[in-house]
This record gives structure tokens, sequence and C-alpha cells, in this order.
């Protein structure tokens, strides 16, 4: 994501995830990704701050899906 110029933030806190995902509404990132479980299968989630629907992804798609969420809030 980095290198491909945008700003990333890791939260690698010893917090529960819940902790985690609110102070990330908190400081407003517009995006979160998730690699939890499904990890080793590929699949991470992504969420908007502007929605409620959590979406599982290949990671593959995480770039693309990224960009159609950010223009989707301009």
């Amino acid at each position: 994501m980095q290198t491909q110029g945008y700003e990333v933030l890791l939260d690698d806190r010893l917090e529960r995830p819940g902790v985690k995902f609110k102070d990330a509404d908190l400081i407003g990132l517009p995006i979160r990704i998730t690699i939890g479980k499904k990890a080793s299968d590929d699949i991470v989630e992504i969420k908007s701050r502007s929605s409620e629907d959590v979406a599982e992804i290949h990671k593959d798609e995480v770039l693309a899906a990224v960009k159609y969420l950010l223009d989707d809030q301009e």
C-alpha cells in the first residue's frame, strides 16, 4: 500500500480487536483492513468508515478495493 502512495497505520498493540477498531474510528481512519483468522486462506476484511458493511476479499484485491472505496467517498 505504501509503494502505491497510501499512508498506512499498523496497529500492533496488545489490545482486543474492538479497542483497536474503536480507536481507528476515533482518529478518523477512512478504511480499515483487518488481517485475521482467514489470513491463511489469503482472505482479509475491509471496512469503510462511512459504512457498517464489512467485506471479505482476497489479498490480491485489496488495492482495487481501497481505490474504489476512496473514490466512493469523494
